[in-house]
């Protein structure tokens, strides 16, 4: 029996918090059945998750990005922008598109919030396998 095989987007853009989903999907589901994409930031993950799609290799594809406000309201429109593409992929392909895109309305620079989200982005990642597995069945 072969087993499924996951696709893991993650965007760049504050990685040392996005990348702890990654991590918390690895601990549902082993490395060997994970094939993990890099992409610049949240707006690009969309078509990273269209051509994995269309492979035909992946039960599921998820995606993580945290999208933060930086004062300026273009958060909303990357944020909306990501989560309408990744559900068009899913929709358009028939291979199930999770997202672990959080866009926080607080989001500070410090120590503490990274923290936070750190911890948080396991949990996430932890549910996105469980989603992708779930799905896969």
């Amino acid at each position: 029996m072969t087993l499924p095989q996951f696709a893991f987007i993650k965007a760049g853009w504050h990685g040392e918090i996005v990348d702890r989903t990654l991590d918390g999907f690895l601990t549902e589901i082993p490395k060997a059945q994970v094939s993990v994409f890099d992409v610049p930031g949240a707006f690009e993950m969309p078509l990273m998750a269209q051509r994995l799609a269309k492979t035909g290799e992946y039960a599921a594809i998820a995606c993580a990005a945290l999208v933060v406000d930086g004062g300026i309201y273009r958060h909303d429109f990357v944020a909306s922008a990501v989560v309408d593409g990744l559900m068009r992929v899913g929709l358009d392909t028939n291979v199930p598109v999770l997202s672990v895109s959080l866009t926080p309305h607080h989001f500070q620079e410090t120590e503490h919030h990274k923290a936070i989200y750190k911890d948080h982005f396991v949990i996430k990642g932890q549910e996105a396998a469980k989603a992708a597995l779930m799905l896969a069945a």
